[in-house]
């Protein structure tokens, strides 16, 4: 079962408009809500995953490094010097 992410109602619009813009500014083409609205979708099917991906893992990179930081900060005591 494949997972989809969920938008609100603001966010897709949103990302709609910046679509319709980017397309306008960029192509010189003036696209309706429909083929924004399906230019969106195909993003979100094929592309989403691997953004979101990429996110959990820069957070579990990030999420290491600080526990580490954290290990650092340890008192000196007979039990840490002996392991």
């Amino acid at each position: 079962m494949k997972e989809t992410f969920k938008l609100n109602k603001e966010t897709r619009q949103y990302m709609i408009s910046e679509i319709k813009s980017y397309f306008l500014n960029e192509r010189d083409e003036d696209l309706g809500d429909l083929a924004s609205n399906l230019i969106l979708d195909f993003f979100i099917e094929k592309l989403a995953s691997e953004f979101y991906n990429q996110g959990v893992y820069d957070s579990y990179i990030y999420l290491n490094e600080k526990i580490e930081d954290l290990l650092g900060i340890q008192k000196s005591s007979f039990m840490t010097s002996i392991r």
